[in-house]
């Protein structure tokens, strides 16, 4: 699964490697080191613009943590933070969103654990591993979007819609793999265009747009289990620590929604 990633790039850094259209000041967000579910998180989305009706690229937050449009209240939306690659398509909770609403996480890397043994003392611990490419390149996560209208608000409220957001996850491979069993899926900027694209909608089209961050070409490096902690942010969660002695213990597997 992907339950934490880092994502600190300003909002004019990345309109321009995302070739966005439009985004508004006012909704800027702080760098984020330690994004846990439920943060409003950046992303790029295609959408008609509410004047004109014109498709544009459009930089905006999302919550992650997707809440279905059917949804009775947002408290599942905790639980969808991710959205499995090999039932997307079908998943009632995102077969709408997969077919029309799709979208670009952009992410600096993501974070990952492991069972390790603490040195003298031979207890286990879950070791955090933040995984990035290895040229420093950015991630542009593969995520779906989705929007929710609160019953309990009236139409002028501005917190009557939720905008919210998902992951999208693979079997886990080459540096992510030796760490837990899932990671998540990335669309390369050749086919950002065509996934972004709200008008390309046939499932079996979209599915092998759908490929490993950075190719593959990741690092995987032991970092604090400060970052174990939401509250704890900042550049220093990114610094490598040595890494565990011995080999990992139990099973790492976990089930994304």
């Amino acid at each position: 699964m992907c339950g934490r990633y880092a994502s600190t790039r300003g909002p004019e850094d990345l309109a321009g490697l995302f070739d966005v259209d439009r985004w508004e000041p006012e909704q800027a967000l702080a760098p984020n080191y330690n994004v846990a579910p439920t943060d409003e998180v950046w992303a790029v989305v295609e959408a008609p613009d509410r004047e004109t009706g014109a498709i544009e690229r459009q930089l905006r937050p999302l919550r992650w943590g997707l809440v279905p449009f059917w949804a009775k209240n947002p408290n599942a939306g905790a639980k969808m933070i991710n959205a499995r690659m090999e039932t997307v398509h079908e998943k009632p909770a995102y077969r709408r969103a997969f077919a029309k609403r799709r979208c670009l996480l952009p992410a600096d890397g993501f974070y990952e654990w492991r069972t390790a043994r603490a040195a003298g003392t031979g207890k286990s611990y879950k070791q955090p591993y933040f995984i990035t490419p290895e040229d420093g390149g950015i991630m542009a996560l593969a995520g779906l979007y989705e929007f929710w209208r609160d019953p309990d608000r009236d139409d002028g409220d501005p917190r009557a819609w939720w905008a919210t957001c998902t992951v999208i996850t693979t079997e886990a491979t080459d540096a992510a793999g030796r760490v837990h069993p899932r990671m998540p899926l990335a669309i390369t900027p050749g086919d950002q265009a065509a996934w972004l694209d709200p008008a390309h909608q046939d499932p079996d089209e979209l599915r092998p747009l759908l490929s490993s961050p950075a190719g593959g070409r990741l690092d995987a490096r032991p970092v604090s289990t400060a970052v174990n902690n939401v509250r704890n942010n900042g550049p220093h969660l990114l610094d490598p620590v040595p890494e565990p002695d011995g080999s990992p213990s139990g099973d790492q597997r976990q089930d994304d929604s």
